[in-house]
């Protein structure tokens, strides 16, 4: 029985012991039936997750059993050839106090405590295993530095409080981190733990999120390479270094059309599994192949993975490919087969991430769906899926969940609709919108950041669409409505809501619609566009594309999409939410993170600006309110942060939808 503080979770309308529910991020199976994830739970103060390692019952009998219990944490779990487990951890060396702070990577024996296998001043993280033991690991050096004088150099920069970067081109932010001032490099770790560097001639953009792998007899590492071109562009390829010469050569070289990544080695090291990504322009959207490559010649085996929208791939130990990623507003496992591109399904209904497969034909994986967070199962060979005990289940839902679809020019639109157990003929909920973000994404799955059970548990219902340039639905799906038209979308989105306010249930006079990044977006445009809905919620959205499309991290992207305003003018005119701003007349929140390099946060700057100085009564009237979050990104990733966000946005709907009491002035939470 699971103890009482990871009992199956159902109160949603305690938003704070929601926050608190542990998550589970990661599942490692190992030779000899051993199976841990990776656990994280929030600190006493709510301010940030602690992960843990837990041994899981294959079976699904026993209930898991922790492993690990520093207040550093533990995570990326990964089975080494000898059955030790792998991790990384910021945990202190008990041998030497002085080292810590940065991750390094640990092996816990099958009996016995932890220690250390090596550790770098720029931290390290697993990327993958040889059959002799020995690591693939990611770090960094300061830009300039060696392995051998990092340290020292990191030292005097910290000392002496320096936090300058020196920019020579594009990129120069990712997500949330600032780049240029470190070097990302791949290192080998040898079974005795001495670290090597493999690419020491490699600038600050080559390994910038690189995914890589090492072959099984460690000899050859597949990894992308990335390199600056004109326009401020960036293409990436795939790269062999020789583990023993340090030697690159080029195996698939990106250009003007075609870029590559996720490199991965089968288990016998014959064939190379690669994503070919087509780049993006102004009439197509990019799309992905699956290729497998033979390293000993030939042409790559390419498989038709239908509408699934490809996620992640792992090799069975029989050498059979599985794939995993989303489809019709849910998800699914396929077997390739890598010789003749056969494509079998495996799994259904649920979306799988995580993929670990067994020597004894079982996979094991996270599952989720729209009513069921991230949990561990095993796949049988059959199909079978089987739940693992863990902590973090959810028991009952404060509603229930239903598939819905219209037609809209000929083309199907699908989505979910969440339904309170108060709802009814007497009592019709209100509802609310939901548009996500991507716009290359799919409500398919459980959110931690987004979940409309806490919506639910207040009394509305969620509607929420997968309309044009959702994943799952093939590239036709993707493409619909590019390059990012709003007006597609939510002619789409407003036709299922016009098809569910259909149903006496549903309250079609009180409504809000709500987003985040491009469903923020989406939620700002639709703001000037129409006055149907009672609130309006933005988080992390676009609000002036000129100045965003120059201002995110991804500028190259998005200006080889959209150009510049005098290029493309009919875009901007129609499509940027600022050009509107006159006509908006519902009350609108905003919220965004300080650290957000996505979207910056001059776009929520400049919305508040543009709506507090156009609102022509007393300044006590205004109903706009902006929640600014000075030490979130693009999310919102802390969990006392998300409490924060998650009461406020629902206060909002409920003062300018349901006619509560108005939020006050000062958050009481």
């Amino acid at each position: 029985m699971p103890s009482p503080k990871h009992a199956p979770f159902s109160d949603f309308t305690d938003i704070d012991a929601f926050t608190r529910i542990p998550r589970i991020s990661a599942v490692a199976a190992g030779g000899d039936g051993q199976v841990v994830a990776s656990i994280a739970e929030p600190d006493e103060h709510g301010s940030k997750l602690r992960s843990a390692l837990w041994a899981l019952d294959p079976q699904g009998r026993l209930p898991a059993r922790r492993l690990t219990f520093t207040k550093d944490g533990e995570s990326a779990p990964r089975f080494a050839p000898d059955g030790s487990l792998l991790f990384t951890s910021r945990r202190p060396d008990p041998e030497d106090e002085a080292e810590k702070g940065t991750n390094a990577v640990w092996r816990l024996p099958a009996h016995g405590e932890a220690h250390l296998v090596a550790s770098a001043p720029g931290g390290l993280g697993i990327v993958g295993i040889a059959d002799d033991g020995s690591i693939l690991a990611t770090t960094s050096v300061l830009a300039g530095a060696t392995l051998d004088d990092d340290a020292e150099r990191r030292k005097a920069r910290k000392d002496a409080k320096q936090s300058a970067i020196w920019h020579t081109g594009m990129p120069i932010r990712h997500w949330d981190r600032e780049l240029g001032d470190v070097s990302p490099r791949l290192v080998l770790v040898s079974p005795g733990g001495e670290v090597s560097d493999l690419t020491e001639d490699a600038d600050t953009v080559a390994l910038i999120s690189a995914s890589a792998d090492l072959s099984p007899d460690g000899s050859t590492v597949a990894t992308t390479w990335t390199e600056r071109v004109r326009g401020g562009q960036t293409r990436t390829g795939i790269v062999l270094i020789d583990t023993g010469t340090r030697e690159r050569t080029t195996l698939m070289a990106a250009d003007d059309h075609r870029e590559y990544g996720s490199p991965l080695f089968s288990p016998d090291g014959a064939r190379l599994v690669v994503k070919r990504i087509m780049v993006s322009t102004p009439t197509d959207t990019s799309y992905g192949y699956l290729e497998i490559h033979p390293l000993t010649g030939g042409e790559p085996v390419i498989a038709d993975l239908g509408d699934l929208t490809f996620r992640e791939y792992a090799w069975s130990h029989d050498g059979t490919l599985l794939v995993a990623g989303d489809l019709h507003s849910s998800g699914a496992v396929l077997a390739v087969d890598p010789r003749t591109a056969e494509v079998r399904p495996l799994a259904e209904a649920g979306v799988f991430t995580c993929l670990a497969p067994a020597p004894d034909g079982s996979v094991y994986a996270l599952r989720s769906d729209v009513t069921t967070p991230p949990r561990p199962v095993r796949i049988t060979p059959g199909g079978e899926v089987r739940e693992l005990p863990a902590p973090g289940a959810v028991a009952a839902l404060p509603g229930r969940l239903e598939r819905v679809r219209t037609e809209v020019d000929g083309v199907h639109v699908g989505g979910w609709l969440c339904l309170p157990d108060t709802a009814d003929e007497t009592a019709p909920a209100p509802t609310m919108l939901w548009i996500h973000g991507g716009p290359h994404g799919s409500f398919n799955a459980w959110s931690w950041r987004w979940c409309p059970w806490l919506a639910v548990a207040r009394g509305y219902a969620v509607l929420m669409p997968d309309p044009a340039m959702s994943t799952g639905y093939g590239h036709a799906g993707m493409n619909r409505g590019w390059p990012r038209r709003p007006d597609v979308v939510f002619t789409e989105c407003e036709a299922l809501l016009d098809t569910a306010l259909e149903r006496p249930d549903l309250d079609g006079s009180r409504t809000a619609v709500l987003g985040a990044s491009f469903g923020g977006f989406m939620a700002s445009w639709i703001a000037g566009h129409t006055d149907r809905f009672s609130a309006v919620v933005t988080h992390a959205g676009s609000w002036a594309m000129g100045q965003q499309h120059r201002t995110t991290d991804a500028a190259a992207h998005k200006m080889r999409v959209h150009g510049h305003e005098d290029e493309q003018p009919e875009w901007y005119l129609n499509n940027s939410p600022h050009l509107s701003a006159a006509l908006v007349s519902t009350p609108v929140l905003i919220t965004h993170g300080n650290r957000d390099y996505r979207v910056p946060i001059s776009e929520a700057l400049r919305m508040w600006w543009d709506l507090v100085s156009a609102w022509d009564g007393p300044p006590e009237t205004m109903p706009h309110r902006f929640l600014q979050l000075t030490g979130e990104n693009h999310g919102v990733l802390t969990p006392s942060n998300s409490r924060v966000w998650n009461e406020t946005v629902l206060a909002f709907c409920d003062q300018h939808v349901l006619g509560a009491d108005p939020v006050p002035d000062t958050l009481p939470w």
